[in-house]
């Protein structure tokens, strides 16, 4: 592995992990992120979780091959049960899933008393972006930034989110865009939820009127819809 090389997408959630922090990287696949993150002198210490036996046997021949099994402890473990109380997580990454999944990953964590309120979350949902937002949101997690890029063609939203002392209320347009997003309102924003835009419209117009169990989603695509075409005039 060369210690320069990683996707973009990889690289951008790598540069919100704070220097010299002690990594967790959940769904680690290869232990790509882990790896990267010491051979470039950003943290000493890592864990790579990963559910799936396969992975889990590819992460361990990269670490092996790297020469970090002192630096890089993988365990084949069911989200963040791959975390231990001796490990001294100080950063989550989980990147690559959809956010109802990570949202389900955080809170059987956060039940089994796993996660602690010390770490830095740092999390690249796939899609349902939202949903992972309401999730921090009523576990009094405040985003302190979010990205959005583009890599072969697909947009990637990266939140970084830590423990609050009071519940941060956002906004539905918040909820749904992103507080930081909207804020700096980028043209691949823009030109995101122009696509989506498309979708939307195109459910609605399936949808009948008359049908009383149609009622709450009509409703809702309506209010986005409008929310949607306020952002990209």
């Amino acid at each position: 592995m060369n210690e320069q090389k990683l996707s973009l997408r990889l690289e951008k959630v790598a540069s919100y992990v704070p220097q010299a922090a002690v990594v967790a990287d959940i769904g680690s696949d290869h232990a790509y992120l882990p790896a990267w993150l010491i051979l470039n002198g950003v943290v000493k210490q890592a864990v790579a979780g990963e559910v799936v036996k396969g992975p889990f046997e590819s992460a361990n021949q990269l670490v092996q091959q790297l020469g970090l099994e002192s630096q890089i402890t993988v365990r084949l473990a069911n989200g963040l049960e791959a975390i231990e109380p001796t490990d001294h997580v100080s950063a989550i990454t989980i990147a690559g899933m959809g956010g109802s999944l990570i949202s389900e990953i955080l809170d059987r964590g956060f039940e089994k008393g796993i996660l602690t309120g010390k770490e830095r979350l740092i999390l690249q949902p796939n899609i349902g972006e939202r949903k992972l937002r309401l999730w921090l949101q009523a576990h009094q997690y405040q985003l302190v930034a979010e990205e959005l890029i583009e890599e072969d063609g697909k947009r990637y939203e990266i939140l970084v989110a830590e423990k609050a002392t009071e519940t941060t209320n956002y906004s539905p347009q918040e909820l749904l865009f992103g507080p930081f997003l909207l804020k700096e309102k980028s043209q691949l924003l823009k030109d995101k939820w122009a696509q989506e835009l498309v979708q939307k419209e195109l459910i609605l117009s399936r949808l009948s009127e008359d049908n009383p169990n149609h009622q709450d989603k009509i409703n809702e695509l309506k209010e986005s819809i409008s929310w949607i075409k306020e952002l990209i005039q």
